[in-house]
């Protein structure tokens, strides 16, 4: 395993001095706080919401985001990643949301975004077994049609000024927006980089100043200190009517991306936390999915938008070095207060609509990105490829009615009127088919214990003569399985009774093994690197399995969840 590319001057575990701590997690608050203020005032205006809805949901959005911030870092038992994962309002819901306040009120959006947060609560519970239906197939597909359904949205607020402004002043400060965003990200490096969102909306700002479009009233008006009227909390509908049936694929498709996007920067964290490398903790991940869940449950509740994990806060963690849990913390708490400071908020609020307008775009320019980096990762073979190419020009022809318009009416019309939904269904549909129609792989259930690897190594006879493997392949798939076995049983607890199921595939000229057993608290993944970097502490008679299972395995990956580890390694011809 490589060691770490960047100093990290203060690991997850350790505490830097109380002025760098706040200091730090002022940064982290305020690189995040225009996307947690932004949404929201995004959504409500574009659908027409009151006054006092606006102010109510912003104020929900930074409590909740700080608070399950704080929950991320501190880890409280399954819930929260235990790493530095800032949460803030999140643009993915924007489409269906819009949707959503027209068809039934804020009382119908805070149901849905309720009832698809609990899904989120299955996937971290159940990840393991889920992994080969949430795929990155189906999350990067989902993601790139996100900005195929934000479009009008995006455009229409471009547009957004007072009727009297003059003609130049929703294009220029658009451009200039953008221009400073761009710009900056592309052209400069370091916490610069990292800044260029909140320098594009200050830029964009003192332009609409300068054309009379920024809503100085707004920011006179708020006091420094109080609290949103009481009176505009919307409570939950829970009437179940035709709306919410027609629009909860969607929310549930969504949130299952949004859980995508959160494995993603929980795997960044977790690499950049460590000075040394360590092999990717999955039960981490499953907590900071679960975090995001009790996040957008909290944010269904309170009655404002669903929230998902920022990258920005991985990049300032990888820029300082530094990734104490406090930090994140300290940034929590501060979410908090600002909720309390209306004033410094309706700065963001009264941010110029081409300027919301012109911010939004790059955000969702850059969900496109990270959906082709997604699939590009998993690899795109041509079966692949054609699901992801059909999926998404399904999403688009549905989004803007292309496809028999007149059929389209009713139930099925609200079910298959937003992109992401058609989509999502679609590439859902199809990589269940491919998955039905391959051929299927070869199983063994029995207990992971010595006795059963005279069955084990019988099984595996059987699969390779089935699957053409010539004697030295055979040979080697049998000594891989008998020292995994080994190690796996020198792992765990003595006395214990744990089963095993033992998944064969074969691959082309290579064979893949999965080992599943209940989990343990030792990496095969560490284990391998510290043997590689001769600093294991295992005696000698101990290391001879995992010498001979670094010999004869291609590569060995062992994802460790709550009760459950698998443990796959690939042997090539």
């Amino acid at each position: 395993m490589p060691s770490a590319e960047h100093e990290v001057r203060y690991e997850a575990d350790e505490r830097p001095p109380l002025p760098l701590t706040v200091g730090l997690g002022i940064q982290y608050a305020m690189v995040a706080l225009g996307g947690v203020v932004l949404t929201p005032a995004i959504l409500i205006s574009v659908a027409g919401q009151s006054e006092a809805y606006l102010n109510w949901a912003v104020f929900a959005a930074l409590v909740v985001s700080g608070l399950v911030t704080v929950v991320q870092s501190v880890r409280l038992g399954r819930i929260g990643a235990g790493y530095i994962l800032i949460m803030g309002s999140t643009t993915a819901f924007l489409p269906m949301s819009v949707t959503a306040l027209a068809e039934g009120g804020p009382g119908l959006l805070a149901t849905l975004i309720v009832m698809s947060s609990l899904v989120q609560f299955v996937l971290g519970a159940k990840m393991a077994l889920l992994r080969r239906v949430f795929t990155p197939t189906v999350a990067g597909t989902v993601l790139m049609l996100i900005p195929v359904s934000l479009a009008p949205i995006v455009f229409k607020k471009m547009e957004d000024v007072p009727a009297d402004a003059s003609e130049l002043a929703a294009p220029v400060t658009a451009l200039v927006t953008l221009a400073a965003i761009v710009l900056v990200a592309l052209r400069l490096s370091g916490a610069w980089r990292v800044w260029a969102p909140a320098i594009g909306l200050v830029v964009g700002g003192i332009t609409g100043l300068a054309f009379g479009i920024y809503d100085i009233e707004r920011v006179a008006a708020a006091p420094w200190f109080g609290l949103p009227q009481f009176s505009a909390y919307p409570g939950l509908d829970l009437t179940f009517g035709s709306a919410f049936w027609a629009l909860l694929p969607g929310f549930l498709i969504v949130t299952l991306v949004g859980a995508m996007d959160t494995l993603g920067d929980a795997i960044a964290i977790q690499r950049a936390s460590w000075r040394q490398a360590r092999a990717i903790d999955f039960r981490s991940i499953q907590g900071a999915i679960n975090a995001d869940g009790l996040g957008n449950l909290l944010s269904g509740i309170g009655g404002t938008v669903p929230n998902t994990t920022y990258g920005s806060g991985v990049a300032i963690a990888e820029l300082t070095g530094i990734t104490a849990r406090s930090v994140g913390v300290c940034a929590g708490i501060l979410f908090v207060a600002l909720a309390l400071m209306p004033k410094l908020v309706a700065l963001i609020v009264a941010m110029p609509g081409p300027v919301a307008g012109a911010y939004l775009a790059v955000i969702v320019a850059l969900l496109f990105v990270f959906g082709v980096k997604i699939l590009t990762a998993d690899g795109l073979d041509y079966r692949k490829s054609l699901i992801v190419g059909f999926a998404f020009w399904v999403g688009l022809a549905f989004q803007f009615d292309l496809v028999y318009p007149q059929f389209m009416t009713g139930a099925w019309g609200e079910l298959l009127g937003h992109g992401m939904t058609a989509g999502g269904i679609t590439v859902i549909l199809l990589s269940g088919f491919l998955d039905l129609t391959a051929a299927r792989p070869r199983r063994l259930r029995t207990a992971l214990s010595a006795s059963s690897l005279a069955e084990i190594d019988g099984f595996l006879c059987r699969f390779a003569s089935k699957a053409r493997c010539d004697e030295t392949m055979t040979s080697r798939l049998r000594a891989v399985a008998e020292e995994t076995v080994h190690t796996l049983l020198a792992n765990g607890a003595s006395g214990t009774d744990r089963g095993l199921l033992l998944v064969a595939r074969r691959d082309g000229k290579a064979a893949d093994l999965e080992f599943i057993a209940s989990g343990t608290d030792v990496n095969l993944e560490d284990q391998l690197a510290m043997l590689s970097e001769g600093v294991t502490e295992l005696p000698n008679e101990s290391e001879t399995p995992l010498r001979l299972l670094r010999h004869y395995a291609t590569s060995v990956r062992h994802q460790q969840y709550h009760d459950t580890e698998i443990v796959t390694v690939r042997v090539d011809s």
